[in-house]
């Protein structure tokens, strides 16, 4: 079975499957040969070049195993008879980790304090505080779920929203009456038709001043421009692990945005995510081989 692979490393979980045949392609490097007989295609977590023609050439592709929870570049160009399915559960732990270390440090105002500490200077103030906050997580999934695992003992309250509201959980069409309570908005969405673009203007003048809005979800999901004004204005902060553009160019007004916590898209990027990755992928493969139910297969946008 022809199986092309991100990595050496989960070429070498792969080895011991019977009739399993790697090829690591990441992207970086020239294409293996004979993308036409490849079975299983596991892509790297950087998107490779020409995703659409590449798919278009693979027709005896059986099963796309993402590395990544989001299926975007993949999803609208599987090739008739496959099957594509998402790393969900893989970054729980990183992302939500990531979510609550970038609220803190945009509340307790670390980014300034790094600066002054740079500067050589003692800036006594008080700052605000996680404690007794309302915290919003639009698009309560797996990752949502951590992230409330990990504020447990915080002091806060947690208010849920998902694109389909159940116990617990408030529906996306309740979502504007509850912006106006939150003082932190992290975002989980995918990236789908429905989300892109979703926190535009009109969504940000909702949140209460000085709120805090947290992307780990994808850039497209928020309107730059639109937050950058917000940002200017000294009324809303965030923090990005995500941007659009992506990577963010020099000069991009985000850079100097005043009350904004940048980092380049590295929240699941983590040795805890690196060996969930593996096991999914050994535990995916082999069922794909016994011909049993494959897990977290994508079945409409997400």
């Amino acid at each position: 079975m022809k199986t092309w692979v991100p990595s050496d490393s989960v070429a070498d979980v792969l080895s011991e499957l019977p009739g399993v045949e790697c090829a690591v392609y990441d992207g970086t490097s020239s294409m293996p040969d004979g993308v036409e007989e490849v079975e299983v295609w596991i892509p790297p977590l950087v998107t490779v070049p020409d995703v659409p023609g590449t798919l278009a050439r693979m027709s005896s592709l059986r099963l796309l195993q993402t590395v990544t929870a989001g299926v975007e570049p993949y999803r609208p160009h599987m090739p008739e008879g496959a099957v594509l399915c998402n790393a969900r559960g893989v970054h729980e732990a990183g992302t939500a980790e990531w979510a609550v270390g970038a609220m803190i440090a945009v509340l307790r105002e670390f980014p300034g304090f790094v600066d002054a500490q740079r500067r050589g200077e003692w800036t006594y103030h008080h700052t605000d505080v996680l404690a007794d906050s309302t915290v919003l997580i639009v698009g309560y999934g797996s990752i949502g779920a951590a992230l409330e695992r990990r504020l447990d003992g915080f002091e806060v309250e947690i208010v849920r929203v998902a694109r389909s509201a159940r116990e617990g959980v408030h529906g996306m069409d309740e979502l504007p009456a509850l912006l106006p309570q939150a003082d932190v908005v992290v975002l989980l969405v995918p990236a789908t038709a429905a989300t892109a673009g979703m926190v535009d203007a009109a969504f940000l003048a909702r949140m209460k001043d000085g709120a805090v809005l947290v992307n780990a979800a994808r850039g497209g999901v928020v309107d730059t421009d639109a937050l950058v004004a917000e940002l200017k204005d000294g009324r809303l902060r965030a923090a990005l692990d995500v941007t659009a553009p992506e990577p963010l160019p020099e000069g991009h007004p985000l850079w100097s945005a005043p009350g904004v916590l940048i980092t380049p898209h590295v929240a699941g990027s983590t040795p805890a995510s690196v060996r969930r990755t593996l096991r999914l992928v050994r535990a995916q493969v082999e069922r794909y081989l016994a011909g049993e139910p494959l897990e977290n297969v994508i079945t409409d946008s997400y």
